[in-house]
């Protein structure tokens, strides 16, 4: 039993979020914040478990889509970060390399913030004719690197793990419905394998990614009141193909600027949505696909019944041998610790289904099955136990799945006045609904303006892919002018 979860959570996630989240970090073994330099995590077994399947699904999905992997190394020529006018701006986020040793390099270089400055210097030597498009490419299993002055596990870091892909196209259409094909990964992944509910927006101009035309991203809420980011996508242009001159040979014998696409669905932002949103006060809850134990095993044995204690011993290894020939992930946890105690362990951790055999259920070749989703036990024959398992992992996926639906569901409200604005972001916090003057640089001043004055709840965007219209008469809550969009507005981290 590991020492950090001996007395369980002691906070309630609806009293105090923040802390209950730090403790279900520490306690059920997710990371380790004591490396010493801030902003730098340890990816402890347990939680690095739940991150490999997200990275799996994520790999399955865009693979499926034709994007081939590669990968490129840590270190940005500096000269290649400063080439797209407005990605530029990341300069002062990087981490340099200046020195080796007590050598002062010739020539210093970052690492990486993002892949763009890296990946497309390379792809202006790759292709030379609109034959060898589109190309699909993605990295993963990578980290970055950026300088982040407040940091949370998951939620914020210097070093953080990524996932992106980066595509070429002749034209602008096949890059529009790449898009679409992010978006659809996100349902796939985010919303089908980990049960995070979400909504699309389309950002506005002044918070889309730096040399992006426009960028489009699934945003959720945490039980705190604060929006989470879960992914990205972004229409290039020919932003970056013009800065690093990637050009083909097109049909028509001439020269053309690519097409570019990139997508960076959050795997740190996705833990830590997991965490908060199906997490109780018992701990994590884990969907059954993502949990890297999906089933344990709890012998009930006593001391002085040897004869029965071998043969509960027996039939556990037996039944774990059998589950696992099928499939599934499963332990037969017959260490030195109580029922009880490994009970509240493996509860702690998000184990979806756990089986208890007992000297009863053993007499009548059954065992008890537990879900973590509810207390009930439901006694179940050992000649069903395969049919039974596949059940009720369904339903506790639906289960999951429907709390978060309907939790999500209750975040957002509506304000056409500012008063009215800043006192949802307080009482009810999660999204407002707000009649906004501009999506475009020109209502980047209220939106600096609300920000301010609500102590950080910033404009997410408007709704994708259906933009939702604006009364007539409605004016921006900011400035009262004549309203051209509605936004989501919400505390952010």
């Amino acid at each position: 039993m590991a020492e950090e979860d001996t007395k369980g959570i002691t906070i309630s996630k609806d009293k105090d979020f923040s802390a209950w989240y730090s403790q279900v970090v520490q306690k059920a073994e997710l990371a380790d914040i004591r490396f010493g330099i801030q902003g730098f995590l340890v990816h402890r077994p347990w939680g690095f478990m739940i991150i490999r399947k997200i990275y799996e699904y994520l790999e399955q999905a865009v693979e499926a889509q034709g994007h081939l992997p590669f990968l490129f190394p840590i270190a940005v020529k500096e000269a290649d970060l400063q080439k797209e006018k407005e990605h530029a701006g990341f300069s002062p986020e990087v981490f340099w390399v200046e020195s080796a040793g007590s050598k002062k390099m010739e020539e210093r270089f970052a690492l990486r913030p993002t892949g763009e400055a890296q990946i497309y210097p390379l792809y202006s030597l790759w292709f030379r004719s609109h034959n060898e498009l589109p190309f699909k490419g993605y990295q993963s299993r990578i980290s970055v690197y950026r300088n982040e002055m407040t940091t949370r596990p998951f939620l914020r870091g210097r070093e953080f793990l990524f996932f992106e892909t980066h595509d070429v196209f002749n034209t602008h259409e096949e890059a529009l419905d790449q898009i679409q094909q992010d978006l659809a990964t996100c349902e796939n992944v985010i919303r089908e394998k980990l049960k995070i509910p979400f909504l699309y927006f389309k950002r506005p101009d002044w918070d889309r990614f730096k040399g992006a035309d426009a960028t489009y991203s699934p945003d959720t809420i945490m039980p705190d009141g604060k929006k989470i980011q879960l992914a990205s996508t972004h229409d290039l242009g020919t932003n970056f193909s013009k800065a690093y001159t990637i050009q083909v040979l097109g049909k028509d014998e001439k020269k053309h600027y690519v097409w570019q696409t990139c997508f960076g669905p959050g795997i740190w932002r996705s833990m830590a949505a997991l965490i908060g949103i199906h997490g109780d006060d018992q701990g994590l809850i884990l969907p059954f696909a993502i949990a890297p134990l999906q089933i344990v095993i709890v012998p009930v044995t006593f001391t002085d019944k040897k004869d029965v204690t071998e043969k509960i011993v027996k039939v556990g290894q037996k039944l774990e041998a059998q589950l696992s020939k099928v499939g599934y992930r499963v332990k037969f946890d017959n260490g030195p610790d109580t029922p009880g105690a490994k009970y509240n362990h493996w509860e702690l951790h998000g184990v979806p289904l756990r089986i208890e055999l007992g000297p009863k259920e053993v007499a009548r070749r059954a065992c008890s099955l537990v879900c973590r989703t509810e207390k009930k036990r439901i006694p179940v024959a050992l000649t069903a136990v395969e049919k039974d398992i596949k059940k009720h992992a369904k339903m506790l996926d639906e289960a999951l799945e429907k709390r978060a639906t309907a939790y999500f569901k209750h975040n957002t409200r509506s304000a056409d006045l500012f008063a009215d604005l800043k006192k949802l972001l307080h009482q009810h916090r999660g999204f407002v609904k707000s009649p906004f003057c501009s999506v475009h640089k020109e209502g980047e001043a209220c939106a600096d303006k609300l920000q301010k004055e609500t102590e950080g709840a910033v404009v997410c965007g408007t709704l994708y892919p259906q933009e939702e219209k604006v009364k007539s008469g409605q004016q921006c809550i900011m400035c009262g002018k004549a309203a051209k969009h509605l936004v989501y507005i919400a505390k952010t981290y």
